[in-house]
């Protein structure tokens, strides 16, 4: 008989999110295949479990997705997991997952900590429709040609960002989108955690006053384009982002990206004396 693909989530930082099923889990299986054997091992120490474990990582899992499958295939079970959060998410493990669903092995979700989740949860932006982007392009060009194509997409979208680039990536998407919404999180679980909300070009100001460390996460609300704003429809949209106490500046680069003009929104501004 055939053994079983466990996918187990693990913590992104705090030891208290690790679930008891995940516990559980690695304690059960014969085999643990593992991003960082090192990261993994201390893990496992901690939870006082000692188990045989596979590097499995981006440069291996090619190649050691096939000798898992055969592995399973005999009678093994094997949990996949990554350095931290859940497994497959920009982390290496999609390969053996469809290896396994191939061969007829089951897959079986231990689901828990995710990043993208945790931010999303507490980011203050629509979330019944988003979008996971993973780390921008390193390219700037990439990034401007990957940004400029979310305009008018009507959703909220969630990357992930380093620290040394988190300042200008929040500018770059202050410029693409017309300066929108978003949520950063910092070391989201851990010690230091935050999450700074505000437009992109403020949040990136205050990230810009220290030099940012730890692991980022940003959502960015990309309104939807539904025609070139103006007349009544316009003085409304000004209106309602005045009364939020919104300086001009900000609600002229909030509604840049669906076709209002700022010396438009300005005399708006002036008619009802904001």
């Amino acid at each position: 008989m055939a053994g079983r693909l466990f996918v187990v989530a693990t913590p992104i930082g705090n030891m208290g999110d690790l679930a008891p099923r995940a516990v559980e889990m690695l304690a059960a299986v014969d085999v643990v295949a593992a991003e960082d054997t090192r990261i993994t091992g201390k893990l496992l120490a901690r939870i006082h479990v000692k188990k045989r474990m596979v590097s499995y990582r981006e440069q291996t899992e090619r190649r050691l997705s096939q000798q898992l499958v055969e592995r399973m295939l005999a009678g093994e079970s094997v949990a996949l997991v990554s350095d931290a959060g859940t497994p497959t998410i920009s982390d290496p493990g999609y390969r053996l997952v469809h290896a396994a669903a191939e061969a007829g092995i089951e897959v079986v979700a231990i689901p828990g900590p995710s990043a993208v989740i945790a931010l999303l949860s507490v980011a203050g932006l629509p979330t019944d429709r988003f979008r996971f982007e993973g780390f921008p392009p390193p390219r700037a060009a990439a990034r401007r040609r990957l940004l400029e194509g979310l305009r008018g997409a009507g959703t909220t979208v969630v990357f992930y960002e380093s620290p040394h680039r988190i300042v200008d990536f929040l500018g770059e998407l202050a410029a693409a989108l017309g300066d929108p919404q978003v949520a950063v999180g910092r070391e989201l679980t851990k010690m230091h955690e935050e999450v700074v909300r505000g437009a992109a070009s403020v949040v990136a100001a205050r990230f810009s006053e220290r030099e940012p460390r730890g692991e980022f996460v940003v959502a960015v609300r990309v309104e939807e384009e539904a025609g070139e704003l103006a007349g009544d429809a316009l003085a409304r949209e000004v209106e309602a982002l005045a009364s939020q106490g919104l300086a001009a500046r900000e609600i002229a680069a909030r509604l840049k990206p669906r076709g209002a003009h700022r010396r438009e929104v300005y005399e708006v501004l002036r008619r009802i004396g904001s």
